[in-house]
């Protein structure tokens, strides 16, 4: 009986190995994949002699807390870029669950009565620059253009903050195409680590 060959499986596997699949870099990739990516809902809103006008944004972050700067990111063909070039200021209005009418109205999708960008959706006071602000939003920050960066398809402002307001209520929320709340939910539990559990949450004294 012949021998077999040790290597022979180890070369035919190789050879037979099927190649790892090829990242999917596509644009159509890329959306829905961020798509999934949960984000706070904001309401970019300014006034001045650029004229009134205001933009649905989730792409909003802190910059930097000392000196107070925010980043909002706006499409390039918003309107809204020309106002905010001229008027120097803007307003980011961080919307609660009862806001969703004021998300919609602002992202170009009205509900019946209503037009696209109407400012008789919602209650709105008048910030210290001059901008809308959402009365009862979770949070607003008052600012003037700090920078502005252009960046692909989108033009990214970041805002010294001027002035800040917040009032009580749940977020809201966006992700897969859908509105939501945060919802609290109980520790991970591990079998093997009876005692793992987070480190308490507190402030910082240094």
């Amino acid at each position: 009986m012949p021998i077999a060959d040790p290597h022979s499986a180890v070369e035919t596997t190789a050879r037979t190995s099927v190649a790892p699949p090829v990242p999917d870099n596509s644009t159509a990739n890329f959306v829905t994949a961020m798509g999934a990516v949960a984000t706070g809902v904001t309401v970019v809103a300014t006034d001045g002699p650029g004229g009134r006008a205001a933009q649905t944004v989730s792409a909003m972050c802190s910059v930097s807390a000392d000196p107070a700067l925010v980043l909002v990111c706006l499409h390039g063909r918003s309107p809204v870029n020309d106002a905010i070039s001229e008027n120097g200021v803007f307003c980011v209005n961080v919307l609660a669950t009862q806001h969703d009418h004021v998300a919609d109205t602002f992202a170009g999708r009205p509900w019946p009565g209503k037009q696209r960008w109407d400012f008789t959706c919602g209650h709105w006071t008048v910030a210290a620059s001059g901008s809308p602000r959402v009365h009862d939003a979770i949070a607003s920050f008052d600012c003037a253009v700090h920078e502005v960066i252009d960046a692909g398809t989108h033009r990214v402002y970041i805002g010294r903050v001027a002035a800040v307001e917040s009032h009580s209520g749940e977020p809201l929320v966006y992700a897969s195409r859908t509105y939501s709340k945060p919802a609290a939910f109980e520790p991970s539990t591990f079998p093997d680590y009876p005692d793992a559990h987070p480190a308490p949450r507190t402030r910082s004294t240094k």
